[in-house]
């Protein structure tokens, strides 16, 4: 009864008052008619009666209804614009019908006297309250109001006690049906309410299903035609979803280049939809000029009669899944960067390759390629640069190994090619040497030109016998190798590899702890002035006294240390070792320490450096910093800058190695050093007039003296060749013949000498061949293998296990080389000495080492060794 002109409890209450206030928006407008009408005709039947106070009396309650109800028709018309609430707007509402309903009875009250006809009154007055009965049957409050006014009226108008009695009754029963009829109009308005709710919270998640691409509806008729479809649907035929209403849902579906796949999945949906059977997650091609894929789940439809009414089901767009997949089945098999397959698939191809070799009983090589100086690069220039040249050496190994192989990347700067079929060793040799050839080329990154190298290890499967791990392992130990003959070569997989990569291994660990052992040592080889002999300073060396294996050559254990990252933790510890020494030594003697490439590009170089000298309280000045051309690799900003800060501190920059590494002299012009070693190799026999080393070391001193820098030749042994040095304007001196590297305590007093006495051998010695060469010799009937080393026209030593007798002839096998014979000199042990019976050809060697890599294994039957 009071759901109407109430406040409201919840918000459902508001909507549904909200919905019921626009039930009296032509209420007004309709009892405005009525009242103009009745009063009309009431008047005009008794108004020629009426004094002119009766006619005002008459008048003025039926105009004042009247325009009461338009007054309140505009108000329903406008109450949203001004703002009326619900509640108050029903609460004016029923105000209105209870002043319309007196100013109507007041209305008859005063034509009551001036209508003849007394009949008439009671029944339009009746009438009007008639109209208001049938406006009120939706609200309780207006139908009672109205049946109060009808009381009042009918007991003011008539004395008739069945009217007076009939009229309230009626009143009752109208008010009566109207609580009824609002009770069940308000429970009906709340579940549709609720319902509407409902539909509208489905559709939100329909249109947020739809909007967030992850799918589609669609829905069909009986017929198979398209009765609903998503926005997303029209999207992928550039459309609009009414285009697509009243089509045939099968005709959005392609099997065209779709394979017998796309076949079977379309006549697995057809059999769906015409057998009416539920389907779910079916993939079909869309109909469409894109590569399109959907997954589509469906459901048959029926009304409670079970009459077939459709499909209607959700799709899924499977493109950006299926290229996601095709991404990720990409990236388990190819290199991200380089676009090469991965370590990953070249393991495959190398399976397969193996499994293909032992049917075709042809053998597999396997290239392991390691690109030299590749970290300089990034630590100079940045892994982008790093990731640009990475990409550029790809594609120049694809280019070179053509059709023979595969190439890959493992990862880093390693790079793998596996070759099918292929063991023709003069074939593999010389793509090795293409591969080195071309990778050693320079490149240009962001206006940087950048130079690095390449090694190669190889091996050779033996089909039916070889794995892949075996392979790879004996790859790996190849590349080893050629790292250690020094970069930018290839080598050949040899058995007794395994054995020196285990002592490698054990040698590597014993160097992580060398230092805490006290083991290493620095000695210090003297730097003499050549015009006077006098001190000029000495270089400090490293060196390491195992406890087993005693000696161990720094030949051996530096690159040891730079591969372990070690050798920046053994570089500054000498660096220390030095600046200590150097303050027991007079003022004008200096002290050189060697800074390897690692070294240099360590950002913390200067602060090193800088520390130690501050520690150790030794004047800049007196520091010289030997640096070799490899820094020089990486040609960029950072490299210049690193020699800025160096040279701010004071110290002397020292070029090591001149004429051997980077061929480049434009870094002369900007780097500020102080002093060029000119290297060994130039210096021993360069009085031989057999050689150009004089005309050489011409060029450098001339160089040098053109860039206000010192030079120093090193290697010095022989008297002519330190006359030589001097006749050629080198600054200063360092070989044997001033002395060997000794402790600190001598070189203390050496320093303290001031002057030095060249002690040494008057002429050069025979030429030698220092690289070691293994060997065969026959002892009491049995094949052993030996090495030689120290290799010259007259004689070599010979590092055997087994003992000798001396005087006794030997035939000697040299591997790779040929026959010679000679006569034991003289043994100790584990060694003896050896004087051919001829003269032996060096040019045997070094046509030898000019192949660069001699394969000393013995050849399977499996290895196709080239002709000639």
């Amino acid at each position: 009864m009071t759901f109407d002109v109430l406040p409201p409890e919840t918000d459902d209450d508001f909507t549904l008052q909200s919905k019921r206030v626009t039930m009296w928006a032509y209420a007004p407008w309709l009892l405005a008619l009525t009242h103009t009408i009745v009063g009309s005709i009431l008047l005009l039947r008794g108004i020629h009666s009426f004094s002119f106070l009766d006619r005002v009396l008459a008048v003025a309650p039926v105009g004042a209804a009247i325009a009461l109800d338009a007054a309140v028709g505009l108000l329903l018309w406008a109450r949203k614009r001004i703002g009326v609430s619900p509640v108050l707007t029903a609460q004016l509402v029923l105000a209105w019908f209870a002043a319309s309903g007196a100013l109507w009875i007041m209305f008859g009250g005063a034509a009551y006297g001036g209508v003849a006809d007394k009949s008439f009154l009671p029944l339009a007055l009746g009438a009007g309250l008639a109209v208001k009965a049938m406006l009120s049957i939706g609200s309780p409050p207006a139908a009672i109001v109205n049946a109060l006014l009808a009381a009042i009226g009918v007991r003011l108008l008539t004395d008739d006690p069945l009217l007076q009695a009939a009229i309230p009754l009626l009143g009752l029963a109208t008010a009566a049906y109207s609580i009824v009829i609002t009770r069940m109009m308000l429970a009906s308005s709340r579940r549709r309410l609720a319902l509407d709710w409902q539909a509208k919270k489905a559709l939100n998640f329909v249109e947020e299903f739809e909007n967030s691409g992850r799918g589609w509806f669609w829905e069909t008729n009986a017929a198979g035609t398209l009765s609903y479809v998503s926005q997303q649907l029209a999207d992928d035929f550039k459309t609009s979803p009414e285009t697509l209403l009243g089509r045939q849902f099968t005709d959005l579906l392609s099997v065209e280049n779709g394979g017998s796949e796309a076949l079977r999945e379309e006549r697995t949906l057809g059999f769906h939809l015409s057998a009416r059977f539920p389907f779910s997650d079916v993939v079909v091609r869309a109909a469409s000029d894109k590569d399109v894929h959907w997954s589509l789940s469906g459901n048959p439809i029926f009304d409670d009669n079970g009459r077939y009414l459709g499909f209607r089901g959700i799709g899924t767009d499977l493109t950006e899944q299926r290229r996601s997949e095709q991404e990720i089945s990409r990236l388990a098999r190819f290199d991200s960067l380089t676009g090469l397959p991965n370590r990953a698939m070249m393991r495959q191809t190398l399976d397969e390759g193996l499994r293909n070799a032992k049917h075709r009983q042809k053998g597999c090589s396997l290239f392991l390629i390691d690109l030299d100086r590749f970290k300089n690069v990034n630590d100079t220039l940045g892994h982008p640069a790093g990731d640009a040249l990475l990409k550029q050496v790809g594609q120049r190994l694809i280019s070179v190994m053509g059709e023979h192989g595969q190439i890959g990347r493992l990862g880093g700067d390693e790079f793998k090619a596996v070759l099918p079929g292929q063991v023709d060793i003069g074939l593999l040799e010389s793509l090795a040497k293409t591969l080195i050839e071309q990778v050693s080329r320079p490149y240009m990154l962001d206006g940087h030109r950048v130079t690095i190298g390449a090694s190669v290890g190889i091996a050779i499967g033996d089909p039916g016998r070889s794995c892949a791990d075996s392979m790879i392992r004996n790859a790996d130990l190849a590349l080893y190798a050629a790292k250690a003959a020094g970069r930018g070569k290839h080598c050949f997989f040899e058995p007794s590899m395994h054995s020196e990569a285990t002592d490698r291994q054990l040698l590597e660990n014993d160097l992580r702890g060398a230092i805490e052992r006290d083991e290493l040592s620095v000695v210090y080889q003297p730097i003499v002035r050549a015009a006077g002999e006098e001190m000029a300073g000495f270089e400090a060396l490293v060196r390491w006294q195992h406890p087993k294996r005693g000696a161990i050559s720094p030949a051996q254990f530096i690159p040891l240390a730079e591969e372990c990252g070690m050798i920046g933790k053994v570089g500054e510890w000498v660096l220390h070792q030095a600046l200590h020494a150097v303050r027991q030594w007079p003022e004008d003697v200096r002290v050189a320490v060697n800074l390897s490439p690692i070294q240099f590009n360590d950002p913390r170089i200067t602060e090193i450096v800088d520390a130690a000298l501050t520690a150790s309280g030794v004047k800049p000045s007196r520091l010289e910093l030997e640096i070799t051309e490899g820094v020089f690799l990486a040609d960029s900003d950072i490299t210049d800058a690193t020699f800025t800060r160096l040279k701010d501190l004071g110290v002397r920059l020292v070029l090591d190695d001149f004429g051997t590494g980077y061929s480049s002299l434009g870094y002369l012009k900007k780097a500020p050093f102080d002093k060029i070693k000119i290297d060994q190799s130039f210096v021993r026999g360069a009085a031989s007039r057999s050689n150009r080393n004089a005309a050489i070391i011409r060029a450098i001193v001339t160089l040098a003296e053109s860039l206000d820098m010192d030079t120093v030749a090193e290697g010095v042994e022989t008297h002519d060749d330190l006359q030589l040095m001097r006749d050629l304007g080198v600054s200063q001196i360092q070989g044997f013949i001033f002395g060997r590297p000794s402790p600190l305590e001598e070189a203390s007093l050496l320093a303290s000498s001031r002057s030095v006495e060249a002690d040494g051998h008057q002429y050069v010695r025979e030429p030698r061949q220092r690289l070691m060469r293994r060997a065969l010799i026959a002892l009491e009937g049995k094949v052993t293998e030996v090495r030689l080393r120290n290799i010259s026209a007259m004689g070599a030593l010979v590092e055997c296990v087994s003992p000798v007798t001396p005087g006794k002839s030997i035939a000697i096998d040299i591997v790779g080389v040929g026959p010679v014979s000679g006569t034991i000199r003289w043994a100790q042990r584990n060694r003896f000495g050896v004087r051919f019976d001829e003269q032996f050809d060096l040019g045997r060697l070094a046509a030898k080492q000019e192949k660069r890599n001699p394969v000393t294994m013995l050849t399977p039957w499996y290895v196709e060794r080239a002709a000639g």
